[in-house]
């Protein structure tokens, strides 16, 4: 990838132990973002997607081993010490979650938590710091924003405690904002406007973005480059057209497979990726998706495939039966 690298994610394992064994929740994940580009990052529940991010802000659990370097604007995250990391984090290197009244702070006024993050960040006094909390409250979409500095989380609506999230990490102008499934506590339409709001800000500020979510419909018109994850591993990315045009992975297809479409005729079975999920903890010898996968032979359950390239070095995929080639010649 040619451009200004912003962050290079080289060669991570992220392993957690568990009393069934060693979890290995990332599997040797290599990734770059540029600046101002979009990343999304796709995959089922628990294959890996939230404990990379972690592994990204050096958040990780007291207990997990991390190997391989994170490379963010020319430092090592994995060398830095506790307080250059936590200066780092909220002025370029932001974060939203999932529930925003996991990051929100119960017992403190949304005032007081832009106010308190603006003066630690940017060293404003109280009066530049409150004009500005106004500024970012009215530039996410919430109404009343005067009134709403004295207010408290539980008094705002999910979506409305989401966009003051998204404030707060933005109120220092990152370099970087990683969103993790900001959408998955809202109803639709609010996911929509939310999703919407970080596209813009996005924009605007020419900030770099990784999009976390499960959803391949979210990521369709919204990112610049896809990185599919399963089990672990990034199992194909592609620029998104790219991707959407012509996917390799058989899990990718699947993905798309299970959105749900507006032209379905009422009471239609969804489809689902059949079988379930591997164990993290009982890794198998093979590819991770084989058990699960139409196109599986036998090669793919006694073989690991690596990233290759398809047509451009920019797509790449694991896979020894990609989709939309000639069948495989069964080992």
């Amino acid at each position: 990838m040619t451009g200004n690298v912003l962050l290079s994610v080289e060669d991570v394992v992220v392993d957690l132990p568990t009393p069934r064994g060693n979890l290995r929740a990332v599997d040797r994940v290599n990734l770059e973002v540029q600046a101002g580009q979009t990343l999304g990052v796709v995959g089922e529940s628990g294959c890996g997607k939230t404990m990379l991010s972690r592994a990204i802000l050096q958040l990780l659990p007291k207990k997990a081993k991390l190997g391989g370097r994170v490379m963010f604007d020319g430092q090592d995250l994995v060398s830095l010490d506790r307080e250059s990391l936590r200066k780092l984090r909220g002025r370029s290197l932001a974060v939203v979650f999932q529930d925003p009244m996991t990051s929100l702070n119960p017992v403190l006024t949304i005032g007081t938590q832009l106010i308190e993050t603006l003066q630690e960040h940017l060293e404003l006094d109280l009066a530049a710091a409150r004009k500005r909390s106004v500024e970012l409250l009215a530039a996410v979409g919430i109404p009343a924003p005067e009134q709403r500095l004295t207010q408290y989380p539980h008094q705002l609506s999910g979506g409305m405690r989401q966009r003051v999230a998204i404030a707060i990490a933005l109120s220092c102008e990152p370099k970087l904002l990683i969103a993790d499934e900001p959408t998955t506590a809202l109803d639709v339409t609010i996911q929509a406007q939310i999703l919407d709001l970080l596209a813009r800000e996005q924009q605007r500020r020419h900030m770099a973005m990784i999009l976390i979510t499960h959803d391949l419909g979210v990521v369709a018109g919204r990112t610049d480059e896809v990185a599919v994850m399963y089990a672990g591993r990034v199992v194909e990315r592609a620029p998104t057209p790219a991707l959407f045009k012509k996917m390799r992975m058989p899990y990718t297809e699947a993905l798309l497979a299970a959105i749900p479409k507006l032209d379905t005729a009422p009471h239609t079975v969804l489809p689902a990726i059949s079988g379930r999920p591997p164990d993290p903890t009982r890794p198998i010898k093979g590819c991770s998706f084989s058990p699960r996968c139409r196109y599986a032979v036998a090669r793919c359950h006694g073989e690991k495939p690596e990233l290759t390239e398809a047509e451009t070095p920019a797509h790449q995929y694991a896979c020894f039966h990609p989709i939309e080639t000639p069948a495989a010649v069964p080992a």
